[in-house]
């Protein structure tokens, strides 16, 4: 465990946390009914300060936002699609109340149209021609989907493109090294993106915009984590909190799955910011480092309209007015906070009326759930620093703040300010880099949170909590869309093979 007095001290302390250990799902399976969706299922939303894809010097908010967890790379023959009977939206809200200010929404084409040749069971690699696809819609894309984008209920654009799924070498080439027949990722620059995410990302007025299918950007042992925190994701010394015996031993639950991606870049000038006081926001304090900010909040959300008539001799329809049917900001809190009785409930409503569920923040039973398991006796209650983070659950990006570093930069912690990756507000303050100053694409969120709900509401003993895997397996992307290349089927093994344990 490692004592500190106050915010100042993390700096000095981030070789030992920087050993600490990885992440749970973000939001991979959060309630019963939306579990039944996948389509409109949501697994992550990302809101950090960058620069315009192809200007450096115009800051943006990047919102990058993934749905359908669990994404198999070679489920062909129909691969993934984004549902064409529900609406994609990304809010801007007030950081305070949660209120939405701007709303962007996506909405997609046909699943069953958009088909050059309907005599074949390929979507991809065959339409009028034969052959690799080297364009978005080119006469070898058999399948293409587009996206509409419109700001307040008024349509900015309609027709963009959205890639093809990386169906492998010999079908999307340009994915994939031609070796190895496997996914290349890690661009520096836009000019290194391969040519079909790049053909992908269109300005839209002052907007950029970008939808397709991503690797799936999250790492964890949640398959460990969920079986009441199984030996794996100890350290190897078998303690909990010391950060310092993490071997590697978990096993990425997320490995070698792809998920869709909606995204949009903002110009920082055209926000409303707001003031706002928010946890860690001021590292000059002792920890929790509450302080003032300025920006905005950022959530999302997936609805479908109220009903569906399902026909035996035509496709469904589908009329009335839209109902959501999830949301998603901060990371965990629906999935590992919210109560099974309240989660489904938390789908339906808005971070306005987030009060109602601030108990599950202020009384974490995952607390508990870690005094059983190793006996340790963190606060079960009275968390008014989680409250801080996630009531209303949106999040708050300092929108005053310099672009901040990514992976692969020099000085990026997936830990942020854990770590010693800091920024500096227009004010002078010191806070995280990453969430929950925002939250970019590696940043180690589970990480980050259990360690608070092992360390709060004092933090002047911090105890690390990991999970014992320690990286992503692909690389992430550092410029827009940032996620990495999707994984192509035929060179995916999603999962370590199992122990085979013979009976005696």
């Amino acid at each position: 465990m490692l004592r500190w007095g106050a915010a100042c001290a993390v700096a000095a302390a981030s070789s030992a946390l920087f050993l600490g250990g990885s992440t749970l799902a973000s939001s991979h399976s959060d309630a019963p009914l939306i579990k039944q969706d996948p389509q409109a299922n949501l697994t992550d939303v990302y809101a950090f300060i960058g620069t315009k894809y192809d200007d450096p010097s115009q800051r943006v908010l990047n919102v990058l936002v993934s749905v359908r967890p669990f994404s198999d790379p070679g489920d062909g023959v129909i691969f993934e699609r984004f549902a064409d009977d529900a609406l994609y939206s990304i809010h801007i809200t007030d950081p305070v109340s949660g209120a939405t200010t701007d709303r962007y929404d996506f909405r997609f084409s046909s699943v069953t149209g958009g088909v050059k040749n309907k005599d074949t069971i390929l979507s991809y690699g065959l339409g009028t021609e034969v052959g690799p696809i080297q364009t978005i819609g080119d006469a070898r894309q058999n399948f293409t989907q587009t996206y509409s984008v419109s700001k307040n209920g008024t349509v900015l654009a309609s027709g963009l493109p959205v890639p093809p799924p990386n169906v492998g070498v010999r079908t999307t080439p340009a994915y994939n090294d031609p070796s190895t027949g496997k996914a290349v990722s890690g661009a520096t620059s836009a000019a290194n993106l391969d040519s079909l995410t790049a053909q992908g990302v269109k300005k839209v007025g002052s907007l950029v915009v970008w939808a397709g299918p991503r690797e799936d950007g999250f790492y964890a042992d949640t398959p460990g984590i969920f079986d009441l925190l199984d030996a794996r994701i100890l350290d190897n010394n078998g303690s909990l909190g010391d950060g310092l015996g993490q071997d590697g031993g978990g096993i990425d639950g997320f490995k070698g799955f792809n998920l869709l991606t909606y995204a949009i870049q903002i110009p920082v000038s055209s926000l409303n910011a707001k003031p706002y006081a928010a946890p860690f926001a001021d590292l000059a304090q002792p920890l929790p480092a509450i302080g003032n900010a300025t920006g905005v909040g950022v959530y999302a959300s997936v609805s479908r309209q109220r009903i569906t008539l399902r026909q035996s001799d035509a496709a469904p329809t589908h009329s009335g007015p839209w109902v959501q049917v999830n949301r998603l900001a901060n990371p965990l809190f629906n999935e590992v906070l919210v109560a099974l009785r309240k989660k489904d409930e938390y789908n339906r409503t808005a971070p306005t009326g987030d009060a109602a569920f601030a108990t599950y923040a202020e009384n974490p039973e995952v607390a508990g759930l870690v005094n059983f398991v190793f006996g340790t006796s963190i606060p079960t209650s009275g968390r008014l620093d989680l409250r801080a983070v996630y009531i209303p659950d949106v999040i708050r990006v300092d929108t005053t703040t310099p672009p901040v570093s990514l992976p692969g930069h020099s000085g990026f912690s997936r830990f942020g300010f854990a770590g010693g990756d800091t920024t500096t507000d227009s004010s002078g303050r010191v806070k995280s880099s990453g969430w929950p100053n925002g939250r970019r694409v590696g940043d180690d969120v589970v990480d980050i949170a259990l360690t608070a709900v092992a360390s709060g509401p004092s933090y002047t003993t911090v105890t690390v909590v990991g999970d014992n895997v320690a990286a992503n397996d692909q690389l992430y992307n550092q410029v827009f869309p940032y996620l990495g290349t999707p994984h192509a089927g035929p060179t995916v093994s999603q999962r370590q093979p199992p122990v085979l344990v013979s009976e005696q």
